[in-house]
Protein backbone atom coordinates (compact mmCIF):
# COMPACT_ATOMS: atom_id res chain seq x y z
CA UNK A 1 0.00 0.00 0.00
CA UNK A 2 1.06 3.58 -0.73
CA UNK A 3 -0.10 6.43 1.49
CA UNK A 4 0.17 9.94 0.09
CA UNK A 5 -0.17 13.15 2.12
CA UNK A 6 -0.34 16.56 0.47
CA UNK A 7 2.02 18.76 2.50
CA UNK A 8 1.24 21.72 0.27
CA UNK A 9 -0.92 22.35 -2.81
CA UNK A 10 -0.24 25.99 -3.65
CA UNK A 11 1.82 27.86 -6.22
CA UNK A 12 5.12 29.64 -5.65
CA UNK A 13 3.35 32.43 -3.72
CA UNK A 14 1.06 30.16 -1.75
CA UNK A 15 -2.55 31.01 -0.88
CA UNK A 16 -3.43 33.49 0.50
CA UNK A 17 -1.14 35.76 -1.47
CA UNK A 18 0.47 38.59 0.50
CA UNK A 19 -1.61 41.75 0.19
CA UNK A 20 -4.48 40.11 -1.72
CA UNK A 21 -8.09 40.41 -0.55
CA UNK A 22 -9.81 38.35 -3.27
CA UNK A 23 -12.53 35.90 -2.22
CA UNK A 24 -10.08 32.97 -2.26
CA UNK A 25 -7.39 34.70 -0.21
CA UNK A 26 -10.09 35.91 2.20
CA UNK A 27 -11.79 32.51 2.45
CA UNK A 28 -12.30 30.94 5.89
CA UNK A 29 -12.36 27.43 4.36
CA UNK A 30 -9.13 25.69 5.45
CA UNK A 31 -8.99 23.98 2.05
CA UNK A 32 -8.34 27.37 0.46
CA UNK A 33 -5.18 27.86 2.57
CA UNK A 34 -2.33 26.44 0.48
CA UNK A 35 1.35 26.13 1.32
CA UNK A 36 3.89 25.63 -1.47
CA UNK A 37 3.46 22.29 -3.27
CA UNK A 38 5.06 19.28 -1.61
CA UNK A 39 4.10 15.67 -1.04
CA UNK A 40 4.85 12.86 1.41
CA UNK A 41 4.82 9.34 -0.04
CA UNK A 42 4.85 6.43 2.41
CA UNK A 43 5.58 2.94 1.11
CA UNK A 44 5.70 0.45 3.95
CA UNK A 45 7.99 2.05 6.52
CA UNK A 46 9.75 4.27 3.98
CA UNK A 47 8.99 7.99 3.83
CA UNK A 48 9.87 10.00 0.73
CA UNK A 49 9.14 13.71 0.33
CA UNK A 50 8.77 15.22 -3.14
CA UNK A 51 10.07 18.81 -3.14
CA UNK A 52 11.13 20.89 -0.14
CA UNK A 53 10.12 24.50 -0.64
CA UNK A 54 10.14 27.44 1.77
CA UNK A 55 7.34 25.89 3.86
CA UNK A 56 9.19 22.57 4.36
CA UNK A 57 9.92 23.07 8.08
CA UNK A 58 6.35 23.98 8.96
CA UNK A 59 4.94 21.19 6.78
CA UNK A 60 6.94 18.55 8.68
CA UNK A 61 6.00 20.07 12.03
CA UNK A 62 2.32 20.27 11.09
CA UNK A 63 2.23 16.56 10.19
CA UNK A 64 4.47 15.50 13.13
CA UNK A 65 7.07 14.08 10.73
CA UNK A 66 10.35 13.65 12.61
CA UNK A 67 12.29 11.68 10.02
CA UNK A 68 12.24 10.91 6.30
CA UNK A 69 14.31 8.58 4.16
CA UNK A 70 14.87 10.82 1.13
CA UNK A 71 13.79 13.89 -0.82
CA UNK A 72 12.93 13.74 -4.51
CA UNK A 73 13.22 17.03 -6.36
CA UNK A 74 11.28 17.93 -9.49
CA UNK A 75 13.38 20.99 -10.36
CA UNK A 76 15.45 23.80 -8.92
CA UNK A 77 13.01 26.70 -8.52
CA UNK A 78 12.98 28.18 -5.03
CA UNK A 79 9.43 27.09 -4.23
CA UNK A 80 10.72 23.51 -4.61
CA UNK A 81 14.19 23.63 -2.98
CA UNK A 82 14.00 26.68 -0.70
CA UNK A 83 13.59 24.65 2.50
CA UNK A 84 16.52 22.26 2.18
CA UNK A 85 18.47 23.99 4.95
CA UNK A 86 15.91 22.62 7.41
CA UNK A 87 17.08 19.03 6.97
CA UNK A 88 19.61 19.96 9.67
CA UNK A 89 17.26 18.75 12.40
CA UNK A 90 16.98 15.34 10.70
CA UNK A 91 20.77 15.25 10.25
CA UNK A 92 21.28 15.90 13.95
CA UNK A 93 18.49 13.81 15.46
CA UNK A 94 19.19 10.74 13.33
CA UNK A 95 22.93 11.20 12.72
CA UNK A 96 22.69 10.88 8.95
CA UNK A 97 23.12 12.87 5.79
CA UNK A 98 19.80 13.10 3.97
CA UNK A 99 19.71 11.56 0.47
CA UNK A 100 18.52 14.00 -2.20
CA UNK A 101 17.57 12.63 -5.63
CA UNK A 102 17.63 15.01 -8.60
CA UNK A 103 19.12 15.53 -12.02
CA UNK A 104 22.56 17.09 -12.41
CA UNK A 105 21.34 20.59 -13.27
CA UNK A 106 19.30 20.68 -10.06
CA UNK A 107 22.23 19.37 -8.03
CA UNK A 108 24.40 22.18 -9.39
CA UNK A 109 21.76 24.73 -8.34
CA UNK A 110 21.73 23.25 -4.83
CA UNK A 111 25.51 23.46 -4.63
CA UNK A 112 25.28 27.10 -5.67
CA UNK A 113 22.40 28.10 -3.38
CA UNK A 114 23.64 26.09 -0.39
CA UNK A 115 27.35 26.54 -1.06
CA UNK A 116 28.12 26.53 2.69
CA UNK A 117 26.91 22.91 2.93
CA UNK A 118 29.58 21.79 0.45
CA UNK A 119 32.52 23.92 1.57
CA UNK A 120 35.71 21.99 2.33
CA UNK A 121 35.81 23.64 5.75
CA UNK A 122 32.16 23.31 6.63
CA UNK A 123 30.80 25.25 9.57
CA UNK A 124 29.45 22.88 12.26
CA UNK A 125 25.70 22.37 11.95
CA UNK A 126 25.30 23.07 8.23
CA UNK A 127 22.87 20.77 6.37
CA UNK A 128 24.26 17.40 5.30
CA UNK A 129 22.91 16.66 1.84
CA UNK A 130 23.82 13.46 0.00
CA UNK A 131 23.17 14.33 -3.64
CA UNK A 132 22.23 11.42 -5.92
CA UNK A 133 22.12 12.19 -9.66
CA UNK A 134 19.28 10.58 -11.58
CA UNK A 135 18.48 10.18 -15.29
CA UNK A 136 15.22 9.55 -17.09
CA UNK A 137 15.25 5.88 -16.13
CA UNK A 138 13.90 3.94 -13.14
CA UNK A 139 15.90 3.85 -9.90
CA UNK A 140 15.32 2.71 -6.33
CA UNK A 141 15.23 4.52 -3.00
CA UNK A 142 15.54 2.08 -0.09
CA UNK A 143 13.94 -0.64 -2.22
CA UNK A 144 11.15 1.61 -3.55
CA UNK A 145 11.19 1.85 -7.36
CA UNK A 146 10.78 5.36 -8.76
CA UNK A 147 10.08 6.05 -12.44
CA UNK A 148 10.90 9.61 -13.61
CA UNK A 149 8.45 11.29 -15.98
CA UNK A 150 10.00 13.94 -18.22
CA UNK A 151 7.81 17.03 -18.65
CA UNK A 152 8.39 20.62 -19.70
CA UNK A 153 7.88 23.60 -17.38
CA UNK A 154 7.72 26.25 -20.08
CA UNK A 155 11.06 25.55 -21.79
CA UNK A 156 12.66 23.97 -18.70
CA UNK A 157 12.83 20.15 -18.65
CA UNK A 158 11.83 18.85 -15.21
CA UNK A 159 10.74 15.54 -13.66
CA UNK A 160 7.49 14.15 -12.39
CA UNK A 161 7.58 10.75 -10.68
CA UNK A 162 5.68 7.47 -10.66
CA UNK A 163 5.81 5.14 -7.66
CA UNK A 164 3.82 1.96 -8.11
CA UNK A 165 0.35 2.92 -9.29
CA UNK A 166 0.74 6.55 -8.19
CA UNK A 167 1.96 9.37 -10.46
CA UNK A 168 2.88 12.94 -9.47
CA UNK A 169 3.44 15.79 -11.92
CA UNK A 170 3.80 19.42 -10.95
CA UNK A 171 4.87 22.61 -12.75
CA UNK A 172 4.30 21.08 -16.18
CA UNK A 173 3.02 22.75 -19.32
CA UNK A 174 3.71 19.93 -21.78
CA UNK A 175 4.10 16.15 -21.73
CA UNK A 176 5.18 14.14 -24.75
CA UNK A 177 3.09 11.12 -25.67
CA UNK A 178 5.80 8.61 -24.75
CA UNK A 179 6.12 10.12 -21.26
CA UNK A 180 2.35 10.23 -20.81
CA UNK A 181 2.31 6.49 -21.49
CA UNK A 182 4.16 6.02 -18.19
CA UNK A 183 1.17 7.56 -16.44
CA UNK A 184 -1.45 5.75 -18.51
CA UNK A 185 -3.98 3.74 -16.48
CA UNK A 186 -2.38 4.71 -13.15
CA UNK A 187 -4.71 4.35 -10.22
CA UNK A 188 -4.01 7.91 -9.04
CA UNK A 189 -2.51 10.90 -10.84
CA UNK A 190 -1.67 14.23 -9.22
CA UNK A 191 -1.37 17.01 -11.78
CA UNK A 192 -0.55 20.70 -11.57
CA UNK A 193 -3.33 23.15 -12.45
CA UNK A 194 -2.49 26.78 -11.87
CA UNK A 195 -5.70 28.51 -12.99
CA UNK A 196 -8.63 28.36 -15.41
CA UNK A 197 -6.99 30.59 -18.03
CA UNK A 198 -4.03 29.41 -20.13
CA UNK A 199 -0.53 29.91 -18.74
CA UNK A 200 2.91 29.85 -20.40
CA UNK A 201 4.54 27.35 -18.02
CA UNK A 202 1.75 25.51 -16.19
CA UNK A 203 -1.28 23.49 -17.20
CA UNK A 204 -4.56 25.32 -16.95
CA UNK A 205 -7.74 23.58 -15.81
CA UNK A 206 -8.94 22.56 -19.27
CA UNK A 207 -5.54 21.05 -20.12
CA UNK A 208 -5.36 19.08 -16.88
CA UNK A 209 -8.83 17.63 -17.36
CA UNK A 210 -7.89 16.62 -20.92
CA UNK A 211 -4.70 14.88 -19.74
CA UNK A 212 -6.51 13.05 -16.94
CA UNK A 213 -9.07 11.75 -19.43
CA UNK A 214 -6.47 10.82 -22.05
CA UNK A 215 -4.34 8.91 -19.55
CA UNK A 216 -7.43 6.99 -18.33
CA UNK A 217 -6.44 7.17 -14.67
CA UNK A 218 -8.97 6.05 -12.08
CA UNK A 219 -8.73 9.29 -10.14
CA UNK A 220 -6.91 12.59 -10.54
CA UNK A 221 -6.10 15.25 -7.95
CA UNK A 222 -5.19 18.79 -8.96
CA UNK A 223 -2.34 20.58 -7.18
CA UNK A 224 -0.14 23.68 -7.51
CA UNK A 225 -3.34 25.72 -7.42
CA UNK A 226 -3.28 29.52 -7.39
CA UNK A 227 -5.88 31.88 -5.98
CA UNK A 228 -7.04 32.40 -9.58
CA UNK A 229 -8.50 28.88 -9.64
CA UNK A 230 -11.41 29.97 -7.42
CA UNK A 231 -12.80 28.63 -4.18
CA UNK A 232 -12.20 24.97 -3.42
CA UNK A 233 -15.88 24.11 -2.99
CA UNK A 234 -16.91 25.95 -6.14
CA UNK A 235 -14.20 24.15 -8.12
CA UNK A 236 -15.33 20.72 -6.90
CA UNK A 237 -18.82 21.39 -8.22
CA UNK A 238 -17.55 22.01 -11.77
CA UNK A 239 -15.18 19.05 -12.20
CA UNK A 240 -15.88 15.74 -13.98
CA UNK A 241 -16.30 12.57 -11.93
CA UNK A 242 -12.93 11.23 -10.75
CA UNK A 243 -11.18 14.61 -10.83
CA UNK A 244 -10.98 16.84 -7.77
CA UNK A 245 -8.77 19.54 -6.28
CA UNK A 246 -6.33 18.41 -3.63
CA UNK A 247 -5.87 20.45 -0.46
CA UNK A 248 -3.23 20.70 2.24
CA UNK A 249 -3.17 17.72 4.64
CA UNK A 250 -5.35 15.53 2.43
CA UNK A 251 -4.25 11.87 2.70
CA UNK A 252 -5.08 9.17 0.17
CA UNK A 253 -4.20 5.49 -0.16
CA UNK A 254 -3.40 3.30 -3.13
CA UNK A 255 -4.02 -0.25 -1.98
CA UNK A 256 -2.47 -2.46 -4.65
CA UNK A 257 1.24 -1.74 -4.24
CA UNK A 258 3.47 -4.65 -3.29
CA UNK A 259 6.07 -3.83 -0.65
CA UNK A 260 8.63 -6.59 -1.01
CA UNK A 261 11.16 -6.36 1.84
CA UNK A 262 10.38 -2.69 2.43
Amino acid sequence: MIKVTFLGTGTSQGVPVIGCSCKVCSSTDSRDKRLRSSLLVEVGTKKIVIDAGPDFRYQLLRESIGDIDAILLTHEHKDHIGGLDDVRAINYNHNKALPIYCEERVANAIKRDYYYAFDKRRYPGVPRLNLNIIQNSPFKIEGVEVVPIRVLHGSLPIFGYKIGDFSYITDASNIEKRELLKVSHSHTLVLNTIRKESHHSHFCLEESISIAKESQVKRCYLTHLSHHIGLHQELIDTLPLGIEPAYDRLSIKIENYETDNI
